[in-house]
C-alpha cells in the first residue's frame, strides 16, 4: 500500500501525481477496515478522500490554514497527518478525538465538531495573515454535510466578500447532513449542478479564469463580468455566491483527485476570495453506505467484507429515550391537532422521523439552523399551535437568545425536547450536554425538567401540552437506553415544580435530577441499613421549595447528584435556596466537574467525573464516617 510510506503530508508531496489515485483506494480501504471495528462518522469521511488528498497535495500544510468543518469529513485528513497509527483508537478514551481539535495536532487549524464555523474561522486566519504580510499563505474551509443552511455560515460568507482576502471556501455538496438536504439552498445547488448547458460551456471559462495572471487587468475584468453573466443567463438566476462577493467555480467531480489537483492549482493564483463547489457521494466506495446514507452516517459496528451491519449482541430489552420521545409525539399528536414537531436537520437522529412518517404536513426538518427552529417554533406558538422543538443539548447552545427573547419573554408554549443531555460519549467535549441545567435556569418563565424513566417522559410531554400549561417548558433527557420495558403507561399530568420522595432515610438526603437518579439507587441499595433518604426532584425551576424544606429540616448532610455542570445546576440551586432561608447542612454536589471532557463511553466518563454508582456509593460511605 501507498499509504504505508505516508505518515505526513509532506511525505504525501513527494509522491507522483499519478500515485494519488491508489493512495484514495488505500485510504479508503483504511477507513473501512477501521470503522467497522470501531465505529465513527463513516459516510462523510468516504466521500471527501480525494478532496483530502488533493487538498494536502497542493496546500503548504500546516502553516496553509486548513479547516474542516463540524469535522465529520475529517478521517482522511487524520490518517495523512501523523495519525494514521493511531487511528484505530479514535472517539476511544485515551484515544484520539473523531473531530480536529487543535490541541491534538499542528495540522488541526481550528477545532470542529459545530456545523457551519469554518468560513468564519478561515476568515479570521486570512485578515490575520493579510495583516501580518504573509501573502503567501492559504486559508481554505472545507464546509459541507449540510452546515452551509447554518446561518453562521451566510455571515461569513457575507463577511468574506468585502474583504480581499486569500480565502477559499469549498462547498463539498453530498446534498445530505444525516437526513437528506432540504430547503431553497438545496434546491438551488441541484439547479447548479443538473444545468447540462452551464455545466457545457463553463469549462472553457475556466481554462482562461486559470490563466488569468497572465492575462491585462482590463480583459481580466471583462471574462470576469463575462462569465458573471453566463451563469445568470443560463441558470435563469444570478449566482448566489458570487452576489455576495465570492468569485464562484463549479460545479466539479469531487472524486478525480488528480483533477482536483490541477484545479486547486489554478486557483491559488486567483487573489480574493473565492468558492469551488464539489460534488462528492457520501459514503463513496463502499455500495451499503451509497444506498443508504442516513443509517450509514454513523453505522456502528459492521462486517468489512460484506458491508452487512452487525446487530448488537444482548440488545437492551428498554428503549432509547429519542424513540420513546418518537412514539410519544405521535401518541399525542394524533389526539391534539395542534401539536407540530420541529428538529433543525435531526429527524432521525432524534426520532422525529416516526411522527413524519404518518404526519409529514405536521413536521418540520428546517435544516441545520437551531436558531431559526426556536424562533420559528415561537411564532407557530403566537398563533395557538403547541410546537415541540427537538433539539441535542449541545446544539441548544447555539439558540440561546432565541430561547430567551424569543420565547421566554414573550411566555409562549414552546416545549424544548433536549436530546442528548449530560454526558453522551464518544463525540467527547463538542457534544457532551453539560450547559443546559445552568444556562437555563437564569431565565425567567422558563420550566425546566428532567424525566428519571421513560414514563417520566412521557408524561412530561404530555403535561407541556395541556391548555392550561403557561409558557415553555423544557424537557430534558438523556443518549442511550432507559430504564423500563413497560413504559407504554397511561398519560398523568405531573405538578409543575414538584419532585417527589422515592426512599425514606435518617442520616443523608441523595437529591437527583433527570435519568442519572438511577444510578443513585443502584448505589443507595448497597448500603444495608435505611440510611439514605432518596429524593427525584423532577423540576430543576421551579424548584420544589416545600420538598426542600422538610429536607432541610431533617438532615444536614445532603449529596446533589446531576448529569451536568455542577456550576449553575442543581447543586447550585440547593445551595441558594439553603442561604436563601438560613440553613445549615453540608451539601456534597457530584456532577461535571469545571472542566471541558474528553470523550470515551458514558460509564468511563461517569467515573472520570466523579459520579458513577461507585463515586456515588463511596461519597455516601464517606458522610457516614464523618
Amino acid at each position: 500500500m501507498i499509504l504505508d510510506k505516508i505518515n505526513t503530508p509532506e511525505d504525501l508531496r513527494q509522491l507522483p501525481e499519478d500515485s494519488l489515485i491508489q493512495l484514495c483506494a488505500d485510504i479508503r480501504q483504511k477507513i473501512i477496515e477501521d470503522c467497522a471495528e470501531n465505529p465513527g462518522h463513516l459516510g462523510a469521511s468516504l466521500g471527501v478522500i480525494e478532496l483530502t488528498v488533493a487538498l494536502h497535495y497542493v496546500l503548504n500544510t500546516p502553516y496553509d490554514n486548513l479547516i474542516w468543518d463540524v469535522g465529520h469529513q475529517s478521517y482522511a485528513h487524520k490518517i495523512l497527518t501523523g495519525r494514521k497509527d493511531q487511528f484505530k483508537m479514535k472517539r476511544q478514551f485515551g484515544g484520539i478525538s473523531g473531530f480536529p481539535k487543535m490541541s491534538e495536532s499542528k495540522y488541526d487549524s481550528f477545532g470542529t465538531g459545530h456545523s457551519s464555523t469554518s468560513i468564519s474561522a478561515a476568515l479570521g486566519m486570512a485578515i490575520a495573515a493579510k495583516i501580518n504580510g504573509e501573502t503567501d499563505r492559504q486559508s481554505v474551509a472545507v464546509i459541507g454535510d449540510g452546515s452551509m443552511t447554518g446561518g453562521l455560515a451566510f455571515e461569513a460568507l457575507n463577511n468574506a466578500g468585502v474583504h480581499n482576502s486569500n480565502l477559499l471556501v469549498i462547498l463539498n455538496d453530498n446534498n445530505m447532513a444525516i437526513d437528506p438536504n432540504i430547503g431553497g439552498l438545496n434546491d438551488y445547488l441541484l439547479d447548479v449542478t443538473t444545468s447540462k448547458t452551464y455545466n457545457k460551456l463553463k469549462e472553457d471559462v475556466w481554462h482562461i479564469l486559470g490563466k488569468l495572471n497572465r492575462i491585462s487587468p482590463g480583459m481580466r475584468s471583462f471574462i470576469q463580468n463575462v462569465d458573471n453573466s453566463l451563469k445568470s443567463l443560463l441558470l435563469k438566476r444570478s449566482n448566489l455566491f458570487e452576489a455576495m462577493g465570492l468569485r464562484y467555480f463549479g460545479p466539479v467531480d469531487g472524486h478525480d483527485v488528480n483533477h482536483l489537483v490541477k484545479i486547486l492549482r489554478d486557483m491559488k493564483k486567483i487573489n480574493g476570495p473565492k468558492l469551488l463547489h464539489c460534488i462528492t457521494v457520501k459514503g463513496k466506495g463502499l455500495k451499503q453506505a451509497e444506498a443508504d446514507q442516513t443509517t450509514w452516517h454513523a453505522p456502528g459496528k459492521y462486517n468489512k467484507d460484506t458491508g452487512e451491519l452487525i446487530k448488537e449482541q444482548n440488545p437492551s430489552p428498554t428503549p432509547k429515550f429519542q424513540d420513546v420521545f418518537g412514539y410519544t409525539l405521535l401518541e399525542l399528536a394524533r389526539a391534539n391537532d395542534k401539536i407540530l414537531g420541529i428538529t433543525p436537520a435531526m429527524p432521525t437522529g432524534c426520532s422525529l422521523n416516526i411522527m413524519m412518517k404518518e404526519m409529514p404536513e405536521r413536521c418540520f426538518d428546517v435544516g441545520i439552523a437551531e436558531q431559526h427552529a426556536v424562533t420559528f417554533s415561537a411564532g407557530l406558538a403566537a398563533k395557538g399551535f403547541i410546537p415541540y422543538c427537538n433539539i441535542y443539548s449541545s446544539f441548544m447552545q447555539r439558540a440561546y437568545d432565541q430561547v430567551i427573547h424569543d420565547t421566554a419573554l414573550q411566555n409562549l408554549q414552546v416545549v424544548f425536547c433536549l436530546d442528548r443531555g449530560g454526558i453522551v460519549g464518544a463525540d467527547g467535549a463538542t457534544h457532551h450536554g453539560a450547559y443546559d441545567l445552568a444556562y437555563f435556569r437564569c431565565i425567567p418563565n422558563l420550566t425546566i425538567s428532567a424525566p428519571l424513566n421513560e414514563e417520566e417522559l412521557r408524561n412530561l410531554m404530555y403535561t407541556g401540552q395541556l391548555p392550561h400549561q403557561q409558557g415553555p417548558l423544557v424537557i430534558r433527557y438523556p443518549r442511550g437506553n432507559g430504564f423500563m420495558t413497560n413504559w407504554k403507561t397511561p398519560f398523568q399530568e405531573l405538578p409543575i415544580g414538584k419532585g417527589r420522595c422515592m426512599i425514606e432515610g435518617e442520616e443523608i438526603a441523595l437529591l437527583s435530577i433527570g435519568a442519572i437518579g438511577n444510578l443513585a439507587q443502584k448505589a443507595i441499595a448497597r448500603i444495608p441499613r435505611p440510611t439514605i433518604g432518596w429524593y427525584d426532584m423532577r423540576f430543576l425551576k421551579p424548584i420544589d421549595e416545600e420538598l426542600l424544606h422538610t429536607i432541610f429540616s431533617k438532615f444536614k448532610k445532603i449529596i446533589t447528584l446531576e448529569d451536568g455542570t455542577i456550576i449553575g445546576g442543581l447543586g447550585s440551586a440547593v445551595i441558594e435556596f439553603m442561604n436563601k432561608y438560613h440553613y445549615n447542612a453540608q451539601v456534597s454536589r457530584l456532577g461535571i466537574p469545571d472542566k471541558f471532557i474528553e470523550h470515551g463511553s458514558q460509564q468511563q466518563l461517569y467515573k472520570l467525573c466523579g459520579y458513577d454508582e461507585e463515586a456515588i456509593y463511596n461519597q455516601i460511605c464517606s458522610l457516614l464516617k464523618e
